[in-house]
């Protein structure tokens, strides 16, 4: 009869979430997760398999969690402005860091990623009735905001571009 496990996987896999959205994968080692977790090696490897396989469920929760409920407030935006200060002040860091870090280097991740990218432009292309088109690029505008920082000012001066939209 094994031990019963000392953690809450839920709770680690919050806190996995939060690592891995403030210093992406490769700034994450499995000693940073181990202390910062409160979880002893083994029973990472055990539960979890391997760093990748907490980060590839950190990353799952994090859609689930942040960008599905995103999508959700999205799709019962009244306009363009609502839309773009969702996106912007939304908890995106891990699907941000995904797309940039790990996507372009593994497949998995790519596929989550784009599943997430294409459920926000779908969002944005329902409740502001425009092309899947212009709503991806509506998304990766607003994206690019909360990259670069600032994003009322940024925000503000795109709308005022957009306003034919509403």
């Amino acid at each position: 009869m094994g031990r019963r496990r000392a953690f809450d996987e839920e709770e680690v896999v919050r806190a996995a979430v939060g690592l891995f959205g403030g210093r992406a994968y490769d700034g994450v080692s499995v000693d940073d997760l181990v202390n910062h977790l409160g979880v002893h090696r083994n029973s990472l490897y055990k539960t979890f398999g391997s760093k990748r396989g907490l980060y590839l469920v950190a990353l799952r929760r994090h859609v689930a969690d942040d960008v599905q409920p995103l999508a959700e407030a999205l799709a019962a935006a009244a306009d363009a402005e609502t839309a773009l200060r969702l996106v912007t002040s939304a908890d995106l860091g891990l699907l941000l860091l995904a797309a940039v870090e790990r996507a372009p280097a593994d497949d998995e991740v790519a596929e989550e990623v784009a599943a997430a990218l294409a459920t926000l432009d779908r969002a944005v292309s329902d409740a502001l009735d425009i092309s899947p088109a212009l709503a991806s690029a509506l998304t990766a505008a607003a994206l690019g905001i909360r990259l670069r920082g600032n994003p009322d000012e940024a925000r503000i001066a795109l709308t005022q571009r957009l306003d034919p939209l509403d």
